[in-house]
């Protein structure tokens, strides 16, 4: 299938709800289909992310293979903005065909077309075919810093 990058909108919740739900049980999270759609839906009616997905099709068989979402950050050392790549998830069966490939490439290019100073991203340290793609797409592992997090 031929696939093209879409930056979605509400018009696209019904695509894109199944893949951020099967994102989520992918890192042991209890199935939401709903949930996930209104999640998304309160991102983008708050202008809280910007969603990309990948779409083959069109009309009635119309369908996403995968998406990468970003949120908005700043650096204050260097008073620029800064994209977080926080989500990038391809369908399992669509998989090895580069879709990855594409979300990584079109989110750069959104990054670069707002004048940000760039792109970070986080992953398990177990997901190692994702390192590997991030690396074939110039991100560098952090080594200068380390991450901290305080949950509730």
């Amino acid at each position: 299938m031929n696939y093209h990058l879409e930056q979605a909108g509400v018009q696209d919740l019904e695509l894109a709800a199944p893949l951020f739900n099967d994102y989520r049980v992918f890192y042991g999270q209890q199935p939401d289909v709903a949930g996930a759609r209104r999640f998304l839906e309160a991102r983008m009616d708050n202008q809280e992310s910007v969603l990309f997905i990948a779409v083959t099709g069109e009309g009635a068989y119309r369908q996403a293979g995968g998406f990468a979402q970003l949120y908005p950050s700043f650096s204050s050392v260097t008073m620029q903005r800064v994209w977080i790549l926080n989500d990038l998830f391809v369908a399992a069966e669509q998989r090895g065909k580069g879709l990855g490939s594409l979300l990584l490439t079109g989110v750069r290019e959104f990054a670069y077309s707002t004048g940000a100073k760039g792109l970070e991203l986080t992953t398990m340290t177990n997901n190692t075919g994702a390192q590997r793609l991030y690396e074939a797409h110039g991100y560098s592992r952090e080594e200068e810093f380390f991450s901290y997090h305080l949950f509730f």
